[in-house]
Formats: C-alpha cells, structure tokens, sequence
C-alpha cells in the first residue's frame, strides 16, 4: 500500500468532490462519524468542533490509501484498514468520512478527517510521512497484504513525475536512470576505489568525496550531463556506505587518490560554471583574472565615473581648488588648527579628513547632495535645537 497525504484550510471542496462520486456510482461511502452524510450537515458539525481551535488554519487532513490492482479486498476489510489507519495515526476522538473508489485502475480509498478532536486537541502533523509509511507496513502484515519495500530500504530512488513526462516525450531515459544504470554497472565488477575513480571518469562522470583533512570520507556525490547528485538523491545503493563497501576502500591506502579526484572535479565543474580562472583576453594584462576580479575592477570603473559625474554635478570648482590647494597651501594639520586658529582652521581639518575618506570627490560634502544647503546640520540654529529638545525630554516625562 502506499498513502499521499494533503493538508488544507477546507473541508467542503473535497467533501463535495466524493459525494459526487457516490452519486455517479464511481464510489461509495465505507464509514464516517457525522449525523447525516450531507454537505450542510457535516459542515455545521465541522463548524461546531473548529469552534475549540479557531486559530489553526490548516485543520483539515486528506489522505489517499492506494492497494496494488490485484489486492480487490472485500468492502468490509477495507474498511477495517481504515479504521486501523486512523487509530494508529492518532485520530480516535475526530470527524471522518471514508470513500471507496472506482475510478482507477487499481483499488484505493479516501479518508478525509478534522485534525481538531471533540476534545480540542489537535493531531500534529511532524514527520506525517514517515508515520503514514510506517503505519502502511504494519497493516500490511497484519492483513495479509503484499509488502511494499520502504523509502528507506529501496536501493534505488523511483523516478519523479517530472521524469516520467520527459521520458514520454523524449522516449529516453533521464539523465539520473543514466547515472544509476553505469554506476550499478562498475560496482559489479569489483573495482577498487582508484579503479572505479577512472573508470567513472572515462564516462564522463565527475565523482566529489566529502573528505575530512584526517582523510576520512563521509559521503560522495556525481556529476554527469551538467547535473549534480548526492549519493542519496539516487538510492541506498549509491551512497558511500555501499559504495565503499564495493570498491572495499582503505582509509589510508586510497586517501591521495580521492583527493586528486576531488581537485579534478572541483576545477571542472568551476570551467563548466564559468569561475575557473582564465586569461585575460584583448586587454594587453598578460595576467591570469578570475570572473570575480573583472567584475570587481568594471564595479570600481564604473564607482569611479559616478563619482567625477557627482563632484562635477554639485563642485563643478573642486579639481580646480584642490589642485590650488595641493601646490599653493598644504592642508594644515589638526593640531595645528587647534593651537593657533581655533574653529576657523578645525573646520579645515575636517573638510582635509573627508577628502582623504571620499578621495575622488574632494571636499564634497553629500548632506549638500542629499539635503538643501540650507538644512545642513552644521547650520542648524543651535538655541531653537535646545529649545526642541526640552520640549521633547518634557513630553516623556509627561508620559511616564
């Protein structure tokens, strides 16, 4: 058996959707816990039990128990599978209704359940997957049912929707069965690890070891076709537990040739990402320049030209007065302005320090930029500044 689950906000949509079945004879109803199988009625009944958790949004709970096509059970064990099911869930004190479809090709039933109990409780919902599938293989012993191997004990991950689809329209295998036909393919022939390295690359797969700098190994992934996989992402069989097992790695014996694997990979994914390092081409450097470097250096070029656009902007004068200043009078030094002219030459100082923190816009000030000269914070009224910050010291007093 296998299960899909849903979570949702309503219940009626999907209440709807199996009474309309019930009443074109494409299914029929096995159980249910309301007064009257209608849709008004059970939504009131629904209504009356939300009522206890009116903040949880998602409280309704669907799922769909699918039998291989040649398990047709009798109505009645059917139904005793769902009943069991919702036990060992947790939902003994819920609203349920179950249906038995006939639409497909294979027998299935739909159990639609209220999370919220009489009670007020609420099922929850973590790691739902993993208890359905659990639950699944218990029933499947209990009645008699053929086993369905678990997630975690198939060697082989199944293939998604997606790759279905795109093998019907391309009439090949995707790019991951691929993967997993070869890789089967040079585990059973015994290799050993620097063997199955080569042999890997020979194929056009690029292997990456997770390895420690003790030279421990705790994981693989591939790369074939421009895609990346974890050993985990094709099956149990794929992993380094069962592929070091196979190629019977030595920690010690085949640390350097891992290593060496895993700077060969590193430098090819990075040339096929476009990263890898190259040389400069059609600028006379000479010099080897990552994509990163030339991105900085235009990202500077273009701060650059901002910058000589706002200081002609705004100091159309300043090339013209820095330039003065720098062969006529030498900034003056802080200290210098301190001890002989007081404020007239510490304003100096200042306007020698932003100059030396904004070096291509000499003197510019960017509250003149960004506010009207007037605004200016150095200009501001110093008594009506007082005067505004009493009145609000007052307010909070008059608060607390």
């Amino acid at each position: 058996m296998t299960a899909d689950q849903v979570k949702g906000k309503g219940f009626r949509g999907a209440l709807n959707y199996n009474l309309k079945k019930v009443e074109i004879g494409a299914a029929i109803v096995l159980d249910h816990s309301f007064a009257v199988l209608k849709e008004q009625s059970v939504m009131r009944e629904i209504a009356l039990v939300k009522m206890l958790r009116p903040n949880l949004a998602k409280y309704f709970y669907h799922t769909s128990i699918n039998f291989p096509p040649e398990e047709n059970l009798a109505d009645e064990k059917m139904k005793n599978i769902a009943r069991d099911y919702l036990a060992e869930v947790g939902f003994n004190q819920h609203q349920y209704a179950v249906f038995r479809h006939f639409d497909a090709d294979h027998p299935h039933l739909h159990i639609l359940v209220n999370r919220i109990g009489y009670d007020g409780n609420v099922v929850s919902d973590s790691k739902d997957y993993q208890r359905s599938e659990k639950i699944l293989r218990v029933l499947e012993k209990k009645y008699g049912l053929r086993q369905v191997i678990s997630s975690k004990q198939a060697m082989e991950r199944a293939m998604t929707r997606n790759e279905l689809e795109m093998m019907k329209r391309t009439d090949e295998p995707s790019v991951k069965m691929k993967l997993q036909e070869t890789i089967k393919g040079l585990v059973r022939e015994k290799l050993t690890t620097e063997q199955f390295i080569k042999a890997l690359e020979e194929k056009g797969i690029d292997v990456l070891f997770n390895q420690a700098s003790t030279g421990f190994v705790s994981g693989i992934s591939y790369g074939y076709a421009g895609l990346q996989f974890k050993g985990a992402h094709l099956g149990n069989a794929y992993k380094w537990q069962a592929i070091k097992t196979a190629i019977g790695y030595e920690q010690e014996r085949d640390r350097a040739a891992i290593y060496q694997a895993n700077l060969r990979t590193r430098r090819g994914w990075e040339e096929r990402g476009g990263i890898s390092s190259r040389t400069a081409v059609g600028n006379g450097a000479g010099t080897n320049e990552t994509a990163f470097e030339r991105d900085r250096a235009a990202l500077q070029q273009c701060s650059g030209q901002l910058q000589e656009q706002l200081r002609k902007a705004y100091r159309p004068d300043a090339g013209k007065v820095e330039q003065g200043r720098s062969k006529s009078t030498p900034p003056v030094s802080s200290d210098q302005g301190d001890n002989k002219q007081g404020g007239t030459t510490g304003q100096t100082a200042k306007q020698d320090r932003r100059a030396l923190d904004h070096p291509a816009l000499p003197d510019l000030d960017l509250s003149r930029v960004l506010l009207d000269p007037g605004d200016a914070a150095d200009h501001m009224d110093q008594a009506a500044l007082n005067e505004f910050k009493k009145k609000k010291r007052k307010k909070k007093r008059l608060k607390i």
